[in-house]
């Protein structure tokens, strides 16, 4: 079994150790109050303690130590049962304390392993019942009284509780491991920001929003100019430190409502909510200077600078693939026109679609 898997079970182990020892209590209440009338034998004294109040401690242990955790713990379920089949055969069915120790049982085996583990948990209630049987004869008592109606009341309330809290504790856990794993899916995992795919598709969120509620939105694409000339001379860890900072700058310098991602390579992507092109002008040029300000200690000629290109919304773009096409001609021009500036496609580049040199 995989380190994730066993850290799985060791939380599933954590998760069941307080249920188990309520459960175990309540269901000592419950046994003691239908073994009083009966002439049991020392030892179903003495083991009906060690099950109830021994017994969690032993499973949690046996489960923690264990290689396979989570195999332990169903294991230590199966265990449960038989005790459970045993006990309703020694207090000689009677209907309140068995029907309540195996039913919660059976609630234990549904929560914790599906229909499989709730078949093995009544083969194996259906052995404790046989062993049961088996030494203590086949006895029935199908009278309860007030006392282990009583007994039984606090299995029957406060257990479902605890099973319920934790039920909820581990589907709020499942929530928050599916949201970590949809921004995973969403993420660029170098640089914190959204990924080229889910960029994309804001992307075309933003240009149906605009064309229907004539919105003002802006994108800009920036590259790190000479990039690769960054990664040959000073090796890809300080590069992707570099990648990392302008990240770092995005974010502090964008609005909440802005949408930051990382195009691909060294290109970086904003959709400017509510803006207009001035405004997402000065925004860039802001953050071109805050990264022209970026040092290394170690390799103090280390400079960067930065192409932006932007491209406001207009009515006449086909698709938001037009729109970033603009976009894209605008980075291009930057880039002709000697680069570390801000620019916007000129309209003799309009129709074009360019590419540029590093």
């Amino acid at each position: 079994m995989t380190h994730t898997s066993n850290g799985k079970g060791l939380s599933f182990a954590k998760r069941i150790y307080l249920p188990r020892i309520l459960g175990k209590a309540m269901g000592l209440l419950a046994v003691t109050a239908a073994l009083l009338p009966l002439a049991s034998p020392n030892w179903v004294w003495a083991l009906m303690l060690i099950n109830g109040l021994l017994w969690p401690h032993l499973a949690y242990r046996w489960a923690t130590h264990s290689s396979q955790p989570y195999h332990a713990e169903q294991r230590n379920l199966v265990v449960d049962s038989v005790m459970a089949g045993f006990w309703a055969a020694a207090v000689h069915f009677n209907p309140l304390p068995s029907l309540t120790i195996l039913s919660m049982v059976t609630m234990n085996n549904v929560a914790a392993g599906g229909r499989s583990l709730v078949q093995r948990g009544l083969l194996a209630q259906l052995g404790g019942v046989a062993l049961g049987m088996g030494l203590l004869g086949p006895h029935v008592q199908l009278h309860a009284t007030d006392l282990q109606v009583y007994a039984s009341l606090p299995m029957l309330t406060l257990y479902p509780m605890a099973l319920g809290w934790v039920s909820f504790q581990l589907a709020t856990h499942l929530a928050e491991h599916k949201r970590r794993l949809s921004d995973l899916s969403r993420t660029d995992s170098l640089t914190g920001l959204f990924n080229h795919g889910y960029w994309k598709d804001r992307l075309s969120r933003k240009f149906l929003l605009c064309q229907d509620r004539r919105g003002a939105a802006v994108i800009a694409l920036i590259d790190i100019d000479h990039f690769k000339a960054i990664n040959d001379t000073y090796g890809h860890v300080v590069g992707d430190r570099v990648l990392r900072h302008l990240s770092k700058e995005l974010k502090q310098s964008l609005r909440e409502t802005d949408l930051a991602g990382r195009y691909g390579g060294d290109e970086f992507c904003v959709i400017f909510a509510q803006t207009t092109q001035e405004q997402a002008c000065l925004a860039m040029e802001r953050l071109r200077e805050r990264a022209a300000n970026y040092s290394n200690p170690h390799f103090p000629a280390l400079r960067i600078s930065l192409s932006i290109g932007l491209s406001a919304f207009r009515d006449d773009f086909c698709g938001p693939e037009q729109w970033l096409e603009d976009a894209d001609r605008a980075l291009y021009h930057a880039k002709r026109q000697g680069r570390d500036r801000v620019d916007v496609a000129p309209a003799a580049l309009t129709g074009l679609r360019l590419a540029w040199p590093e």
